[in-house]
């Protein structure tokens, strides 16, 4: 079994929401006058979160980051870098990470920056914060991946882009680190699959070019770049996780690669919640961290349109346990319990909720 050099550096806490509010497929399709079997076959999505009324990108940030102190266990003041990325972002001259600090009473010697690169902006942030803690400019990084993502009325795009974040907090100390960053790439292009210029409400796409020149390529491309640059074989992950358009695109793309059924299935969470945007990849991946055991191998590739991935390996450590059995007394809530409480909207009510956005 061939392995990644293992890091220092790496996740010390991680924190996820998703609002309560749901909408079913059958819904939009009952609105729309479409088949719902067909539309649920087609994209492998059954249901999608939906942001409350007073729900933006911060607050999802700042409750998912609160999760990921609250594991961690670290004092807030010694964050030195809060990135958030979304492409939702409730200013356009405005940044969410400086509402996100002051929430977390994190001071104000901090670095801080918003990030936009589609659905892949919280993994940029990720990698960001990494660089930080490896260059000893700062103790721990903030890495928030948040949305509440918006489509046009009527678009194959309303039945899966929904709402929610995770939040990731690296450091370097081996006594804390859950698991370790091991190694990441990425791999970028210009792509024009997906946009919204300043004066549009809501976005638009390139139909099926966004699916074989867009997210297959690039997914597909620095997936196996990952592996090439590491030595390693699909069969040497425990857990592998894609971005999650929809349920289809990740398996297809985990078949091609060689993996498993087995190795993708815990971390598609995209047809309970729908697709997340820029907290898509990050959910997935404080998924598996739930239900992941010690000295486990985790590969992650994300995308965002326009186009680009960034791919990760990482490896749990014996720390994980304990940080799992914290999570649940401190009521610092998993995944799942987000996945499970929920609450139903019809399409008149869900239309006023977006609103809001």
């Amino acid at each position: 079994m061939q392995t990644a050099k293992k890091s220092n550096i790496g996740i010390v806490g991680y924190g996820a929401y998703i609002p309560k509010w749901r909408i079913k497929a059958e819904d939009i399709a009952q609105h729309w006058n479409q088949d719902p079997q067909r539309i649920k076959k087609g994209l492998l999505v059954e249901e999608k979160s939906v942001p409350n009324k007073d729900e933006d990108s911060a607050t999802i940030s700042v409750q998912a980051s609160k999760n990921a102190i609250i594991q961690s266990q670290i004092n807030p003041s010694d964050i030195g870098a809060i990135y958030v990325g979304s492409e939702s972002h409730p200013y356009a001259v405005k940044p969410t990470a400086t509402i996100v600090g002051q929430a977390l009473n994190v001071g104000n010697n901090f670095f801080a920056a918003d990030l936009e690169f589609a659905c892949k902006a919280g993994t940029a942030a990720l990698q960001i914060c990494y660089s930080f803690v490896k260059a000893d400019m700062i103790k721990y990084g903030l890495a928030i991946g948040a949305d509440t993502a918006q489509s046009s009325p009527g678009d194959v795009l309303e039945y899966s882009a929904s709402a929610g974040g995770a939040a990731f907090i690296v450091g370097k100390n081996s006594d804390e680190l859950i698991a370790t960053i091991d190694k990441t790439i990425s791999f970028t292009s210009n792509t024009p699959d997906f946009w919204r210029r300043n004066s549009q409400k809501h976005p638009e796409h390139a139909g099926r070019f966004t699916g074989e020149q867009a997210y297959f390529k690039h997914v597909i491309t620095t997936t196996e770049k990952i592996l090439s640059s590491t030595k390693m074989q699909p069969q040497d992950f425990d857990y592998v996780i894609f971005h999650q358009p929809n349920g289809k695109f990740p398996l297809l793309a985990a078949k091609q690669l060689g993996f498993t059924k087995e190795q993708i299935l815990p971390s598609l969470i995209v047809t309970k919640i729908g697709n997340t945007y820029s907290a898509s990849s990050l959910l997935s991946l404080a998924a598996i961290l739930d239900i992941a055991k010690p000295n486990q191998k985790i590969l992650l590739t994300s995308y965002g349109s326009g186009s680009g991935s960034d791919s990760f390996i990482l490896t749990t450590t014996e720390n994980i346990k304990e940080k799992q059995k914290f999570s649940i007394q401190a009521q610092a809530c998993q995944v799942q319990t987000y996945i499970d409480k929920k609450k139903y909207l019809n399409y008149s009510t869900y239309q006023k909720h977006m609103e809001q956005i």
